[in-house]
């Protein structure tokens, strides 16, 4: 299970309303992803994607998995999708929740992403920031953060190493937009992985249209998506994310 790219993001904080559902049926792995949490920090702002699906990769093969689900949300859904794409073979079902990357060099940036990919910049990091970030961008009704939530976040977003190299940056330029998008990759629409997109009608970071960019491209792709909802599916609707990535993953056919 990979997690997203907010400032402060770290595996147990993304999934920490999914982690003991799905672990009465599977084995889960929740790494934090490098630059977040306890992993080593700089990640290649070239192609931050391919740097994660690298380490992500070498991950299962140090721990001797041969092949395996992979879920991601935002930043870890781009990060499972460039998995599937270099090493088809590692990689068995896709579930992708508002996954990053998508259409990206077509339209113009979200207000979320333009406060997510400026969070470190100008000022530089603050708790309002973050809070207008995760309670205006992330969530449909912000009033269900708590305010311990926001406040660890900060100050994990402000970890000395963290800001020597933020780990997610605003590409330079539109060919670098380009570079990070999935829609122009031609290795798409042979990825036969089965794959559930999972997408909140109100996020305001990843615009939903993407599920259905992706259904029109990958062979075996479903969308599911989850109304009243934002950015972060398995945190809002907790119960129902849990309950149907379960069936997904479990149906054997």
């Amino acid at each position: 299970m990979l997690h997203g790219g907010g400032p402060g993001a770290s595996g147990l904080s993304n999934y920490a309303r999914n982690i003991d559902a799905l672990a009465s049926r599977f084995r889960v792995l929740v790494p934090d992803l490098p630059g977040y949490g306890g992993s080593s920090k700089g990640v290649n702002s070239e192609d931050p994607f391919g740097d994660l699906a690298a380490a992500m990769l070498a991950l299962l093969d140090a721990l001797g998995i041969d092949r395996a689900h992979v879920v991601g949300n935002s930043l870890g859904g781009a990060c499972a999708l460039r998995m599937a794409l270099e090493q088809p073979g590692c990689v068995d079902r896709l579930v992708l929740m508002g996954p990053g990357g998508i259409g990206i060099s077509q339209a113009a940036p979200t207000e979320g992403l333009k406060r997510l990919l400026g969070y470190y910049a100008g000022e530089g990091p603050t708790l309002e920031k973050l809070r207008t970030f995760i309670c205006e961008d992330l969530v449909f009704d912000g009033s269900r953060i708590p305010e311990a939530v926001l406040r660890e976040r900060f100050e994990a977003s402000i970890d000395p190493e963290v800001l020597a190299s933020p780990p997610l940056r605003a590409p330079k330029d539109l060919e670098a937009f380009r570079r990070l998008d999935f829609l122009l990759d031609p290795r798409l629409p042979a990825l036969a992985h089965r794959t559930l997109v999972l997408w909140g009608t109100a996020d305001r970071v990843n615009p939903a249209t993407g599920a259905m960019a992706l259904q029109a491209r990958m062979p075996a792709c479903d969308a599911y998506l989850f109304s009243r909802t934002g950015h972060w599916v398995q945190w809002e609707r907790a119960d129902e994310f849990n309950a149907v990535v379960t069936a997904f993953l479990s149906v054997t056919a």
